[in-house]
This record gives structure tokens, C-alpha cells and sequence, in this order.
């Protein structure tokens, strides 16, 4: 069935003016579930869309937390750099000071060194300086020795003689440097009844009396007399007079 012009236009007029006829219209068109399909469409996009916020809203929260740590790990990186750059100059001070210092030990070492060679060069001079004295010394000393022993053992003898004299005893001989069963006395007197053993020291200690009384001991031994211990010296303290007196020993001080 076709419409007319004028029925197409009233048909059109109502669609637009009356809702009720448009709907009816629609209905049996099957416009409804179309229409109700776009509502649903519509609430479903809607949906999406506000989750699509929420979910907008949530990553939006967390790249402003990343960026709030970003700044911080920035800070981090820009106070380690500034730490690196300040342990860099650092290290480069320390180095400078490392090679001053190694310089400066090397040129210590080399005036060491020098000192030392000096040194053990002025000790052999040294050295041979003190062992030409001490040479000298012992000369001298051998020479002191020899001579304070022969005028010590000279005094001894001529008080000894008085004494024996006096007793109405002879020297039957007398020898200096004695040897007697290989022990060395300085002055040796054979007596008629006695022996006299003269130990001579310019300063002469404790020890040297123990010394004296072996010697005593051998030449008894040796020569079948009394052999009598006398002790004489430069310089004899108290302490070694009492002493050897105390074990019986003549001890003769000049």
C-alpha cells in the first residue's frame, strides 16, 4: 500500500509531534530492542568508562608515587655523585700526598744511606784509630805492669829481708816470674823453713786473693815447705785488705 503525499507529510508531523505514536511506531518498526540494546550499550560504556577513571585515577596516583621516589632516587644518585666527586678529589690529594711523601722518603732514604756509609766509614777509620791505641795502651800497660811489679816486688823483698833477718832467716833464693807446676808467680822466695809466694797487682780485688791461695796451695805441693801468701798493690781497698787478711794472706801497701 503506498501513501499519498499528504498521508507521507501527516505520517512524518505525527512521528515528530506525538511521543506515544512515535514509541508505537518504533515498536513496530522493532526499534524497542534496539533501542534498548544502544541503553544497555550506553550503561555498559559508561561503566567502562568510569572504571576506565578509576583505573586512570589509581595509575595516575601511582606514577606520582614513582615520580615522588624518582626525585628521591635522583637526590640519592645527585648526593652519591657529589660523594664520588668529593672522595675522587680526595683520593687525588691523597695520591699527591702519597707521592710527596714517597718522595720525600726516598730522598730520606738515600741521605740514610749516605749517613750509614759515612758512618761505617768514620767507624773503620775510628776503629782502626782505637785499635792502634788500644795497642798502645797494652804496651803501655804491659810496660806500667812490668815495671810496678818489679818495684813493688823490690819493696817487698827488702821489708821481707828485715823481717827474715830480724828472725835470723835467710833468703836462699829469689826469682821473679816464677813457673812452679806451670802456674806463673810474680815473685817467688825460697826461705830456709818457708816459701813466700808475692802476688803483685796495682789494684787488686777479691778474686785476685782466691787466686793467690791456689798458687799458695801448688807451690806447697811442689816444693814440700810452708808456703806463705803475700798480697801487694798500688792502690788495696779496705774491703779486700780485711779480706785477705781474714784468710791469711801478708798483705804489703805502699
Amino acid at each position: 500500500m503506498l501513501l499519498s503525499p499528504e498521508e507521507k507529510r501527516r505520517f512524518l508531523k505525527a512521528l515528530e509531534e506525538d511521543p506515544e505514536f512515535r514509541y508505537a511506531a518504533a515498536g513496530l518498526l522493532g526499534l524497542g530492542e534496539v533501542l534498548n540494546e544502544l541503553w544497555r550499550l550506553r550503561a555498559d560504556f559508561n561503566k567502562f568508562v568510569e572504571l576506565e577513571g578509576k583505573r586512570w585515577e589509581e595509575n595516575w596516583t601511582r606514577w606520582e608515587e614513582n615520580n615522588r621516589r624518582w626525585e628521591e632516587d635522583n637526590k640519592r644518585w645527585e648526593e652519591n655523585w657529589r660523594r664520588w666527586e668529593e672522595n675522587s678529589r680526595r683520593w687525588e690529594e691523597n695520591e699527591k700526598k702519597w707521592e710527596e711523601n714517597r718522595k720525600q722518603w726516598e730522598a730520606w732514604f738515600e741521605a740514610w744511606k749516605k749517613f750509614l756509609g759515612d758512618y761505617e766509614r768514620r767507624w773503620e777509620g775510628a776503629s782502626k784509630r782505637f785499635d792502634n791505641i788500644e795497642r798502645r795502651l797494652s804496651n803501655v800497660e804491659t810496660t806500667l805492669g812490668a815495671s810496678v811489679e818489679a818495684q813493688f816486688s823490690r819493696y817487698v823483698w827488702e821489708g821481707l829481708r828485715e823481717v827474715l833477718e830480724a828472725r835470723g832467716e835467710s833468703v836462699i833464693r829469689r826469682t821473679r816470674n816464677a813457673m812452679v807446676d806451670n802456674v806463673d808467680v810474680d815473685l817467688l822466695l825460697k826461705a830456709e823453713k818457708r816459701v813466700y809466694v808475692v802476688e803483685v797487682k796495682i789494684r787488686p780485688g777479691v778474686e785476685d786473693v782466691g787466686t793467690l791461695l791456689a798458687k799458695a796451695d801448688v807451690v806447697t805441693s811442689a816444693l814440700g815447705k810452708e808456703a806463705v801468701p803475700i798480697l801487694t798493690g798500688a792502690w788495696i781497698g779496705d774491703d779486700v785488705e780485711k779480706y785477705a787478711r781474714g784468710k791469711g794472706v801478708l798483705v804489703y801497701k805502699h
